[in-house]
């Protein structure tokens, strides 16, 4: 994949990640899924789409709501990972399909929600937009999800992403800030917007674990070559002698749902 906006164009892809990314990216705190469940989003019986579900984290975790849920994704490894993932854990209300945000394939008016977690920035936010509300029932949800750690907070993030840096320098996956929230063009005359909450939270990991989930980022694992990341890996490892475990890591989760506006097709 590549765009413009994104690590000066450089070409990524998530699917190099997938086994590090279904070892270590299942990092979003029970306090995440407690609130979704609070907006109304995994009751039983809704039938709810996963967009750039990568290896269905959101859709594993929340299986248990009683919800239907449908995992897409552009990356068939990605996707096989999360069917693996899916099978072992014994999880059978969770359909797997590999397709695109912006085409999907679906019928119109199938699912009551649909969400996308840490992805819709690599969507194109229009067409993803349209076909988003195409598919959603009438007065369907949109949820979108970010969790940002935050490196002018965080001495440890900070060193991470000056490494990353040094190994990648067009990336781009740095330099998060308290967010700020503002309606997006994407969403005129599709969308009303009902709820944004955001809140700050503290994520633990062994000095492994945090390696394993930044070596699934976009800047190393999904852009590297393996001598790099290699490389990468033991350099981060040495940085890391200097710090206890568990490393407590700042982060910031922001959650914004959309109601649809049927007649915008």
């Amino acid at each position: 994949m590549k765009l413009n906006h994104i690590d000066n164009g450089n070409e990524f892809d998530f699917g190099k990640t997938s086994e590090a990314y279904a070892e270590f990216r299942d990092i979003y705190p029970r306090s995440m899924y407690e609130k979704l469940v609070s907006l109304g989003i995994g009751k039983k019986g809704q039938k709810i789409l996963d967009l750039g579900s990568g290896t269905a984290v959101l859709p594993i975790n929340m299986s248990g709501t009683g919800a239907e849920f449908t995992a897409a994704d552009i990356s068939e490894n990605q996707i096989k990972f999360g069917q693996n993932l899916a099978a072992a854990k014994g999880i059978k209300n969770i359909n797997f399909k590999v397709c695109s945000a912006e085409d999907t394939g679906f019928k119109s008016n199938s699912f009551d929600i649909v969400t996308a977690v840490q992805c819709f920035h690599y969507f194109n936010a229009e067409k993803a937009a349209r076909e988003i509300n195409r598919i959603l029932k009438p007065d369907g949800i949109f949820c979108k999800i970010f969790m940002d750690w935050l490196p002018f907070e965080d001495e440890i993030i900070s060193e991470m992403e000056s490494l990353v840096i040094k190994y990648n320098p067009d990336w781009s996956g740095g330099g998060f800030k308290e967010f700020q929230y503002s309606f997006p063009d994407w969403a005129n005359k599709r969308f009303t917007i009902e709820k944004v909450y955001s809140y700050n939270t503290v994520l633990e990991f062994t000095k492994e674990q945090w390696i394993g989930r930044i070596k699934s980022c976009r800047g190393v694992g999904a852009s590297l070559s393996d001598d790099k990341i290699r490389e990468f890996e033991d350099k981060y490892r040495l940085l890391l002698e200097k710090y206890s475990e568990p490393l407590r890591l700042k982060h910031q989760i922001h959650i914004e749902v959309y109601k649809s506006v049927r007649n915008s097709q």
